[in-house]
């Protein structure tokens, strides 16, 4: 078998055979396929598609690729939740801790932010002290005593996909649907969860800009994920603004502190209420989407959800005395209103500009080796359908740069708010569940 013949294959529209995806995939990992060959197949995959049987097979190569992660030890039908990225989004920090206080265990490995998208693990470590480097019997115990952990991934953990991901960055097939999906499932799968939930975002802000592709994507992965043996369900997420009004490391810390004490963004607590009822009942903590939802609540209102959020940071090391006391969080020394110059209602809030505008700020980062700056980011005020006089706050932005270096990004904020005399529509969060 050559690898050139099977890339001829693709690039001709032939469906490959289970042999030859892991005939691909065990060369690559090995380093017996160079990368050349391995970015000309995923070309290939980007323009001609993989059929529902290839991208199985695909992810189950990718999954067992390196270490899976055996959650045999935890007690109860473990549960797992995946977003595809937008901005805003801090729906682990408040879903988790929820649903862990219904009584369903949450083992949860995450990723960090790059670009315009957030990452949970740079949020968490926000909070000083808090280490994100649990595994093992530490990660079971964990659970185990209070339902929840958030960690970084093993560097064990499915090297197929890391080497391809890095390929696919720097050639232009970070779009293709089949590699987004085998991306996201073998992690998943690898992570040792029985059930997931995934929330497939689209919009400006995601990497699925209209409903279309949101739903392919979100029916292969569920697809994917029922074939190899995973209770596997989506929703599908409005990202057309940012999710909630905080975004930037603590600034969203702290607004899913609010959040859990029953102080949320309604968009935020709609998704959190939605996707959790579904993890409810694939847990077997709820007979029903309208049971789970009651109980969902009942742990807001009663404070449950809230301490398992503060256990969490304290057996990660981190100072719980943040999560008490919000207000210690480091604040940045520049902190600007922008005004609207004129009035109406909010048609579009460009996610995009809006996260772009926040890494510029310090909020993020462009290259993996870029530093955060915790405190930097973007507060709204105002979300699509909302009424605006002239002078109200739009939004209001947090950053340690200079006048010289945020004016201009102050400018491209401000583009991203679309006015209109005519009357706007709120726009739901959720979109569509599927499975």
């Amino acid at each position: 078998m050559r690898m050139v013949d099977l890339i001829v294959k693709k690039r001709d529209g032939h469906e490959l055979t289970d042999e030859e995806i892991r005939f691909w995939i065990d060369g690559y990992v090995k380093g017996e396929v160079p990368d050349y060959q391995s970015s000309a197949m995923q070309m290939a995959i980007l323009f001609k598609g993989m059929s529902d049987r290839e991208v199985s097979t695909l992810t189950d190569c990718m999954e067992h690729s390196g270490e899976t992660l055996d959650l045999s030890g935890i007690k109860g039908i473990k549960v797992d939740k995946h977003s595809t990225g937008g901005v805003g989004d801090k729906t682990s920090l408040v879903l988790g801790p929820m649903v862990a206080a219904c009584g369903a265990p949450v083992a949860k490995l995450s990723g960090r932010g790059l670009g315009h998208t957030g990452g949970t693990l740079d949020k968490l470590e926000s909070i000083p002290g808090l280490t994100i480097a649990i595994e093992g019997e530490r990660f079971e115990k964990q659970v185990n005593t209070i339902g929840l952990a958030i960690a970084g991934q093993t560097a064990h953990l499915v090297p197929a996909d890391k080497k391809m991901y890095a390929l696919r960055d720097v050639t232009g097939t970070v779009e293709s649907i089949p590699l987004i999906a085998a991306s996201v499932m073998s992690k998943k799968l690898a992570s040792g969860a029985d059930a997931i939930l995934l929330d497939v975002t689209v919009g400006e802000g995601a990497f699925m800009k209209n409903m279309n592709d949101a739903r392919r994507l979100a029916t292969i992965m569920v697809n994917i994920g029922n074939r190899l043996g995973r209770n596997t369900k989506a929703v599908l997420s409005d990202m057309s603004e940012p999710l909630g009004f905080a975004v930037g490391n603590a600034l969203e810390v702290k607004e899913a502190i609010d959040s859990l004490q029953g102080r949320g963004p309604e968009d935020l607590m709609e998704l959190c209420y939605t996707a959790g009822s579904i993890m409810l009942v694939q847990s077997k903590c709820a007979s029903s989407i309208e049971e789970g939802r009651a109980k969902l609540h009942e742990v807001i209102n009663n404070g449950k959800a809230f301490e398992v959020f503060c256990k969490m940071v304290e057996m990660q090391e981190g100072d719980v005395s943040y999560i008490l006391h919000p207000e210690k969080f480091e604040v940045s020394k520049n902190i600007i209103e922008i005004r609207a110059e004129d009035e109406g209602y909010v048609k579009s809030l460009n996610a995009l500009e809006i996260g772009e505008s926040s890494m510029r700020l310090g909020g993020g980062r462009a290259t993996l080796e870029d530093v955060i700056d915790m405190s930097a980011g973007i507060v709204l005020h105002k979300k699509i359908g909302d009424d605006v006089k002239k002078g109200d706050i739009l939004c209001t932005v947090y950053t340690n740069k200079s006048e010289k270096e945020y004016a201009p990004i102050l400018e491209d904020i401000k583009k991203a708010f679309v006015l209109t005399k005519e009357f706007v529509l709120k726009r739901p969060v959720i979109r569509e569940v599927i499975g």
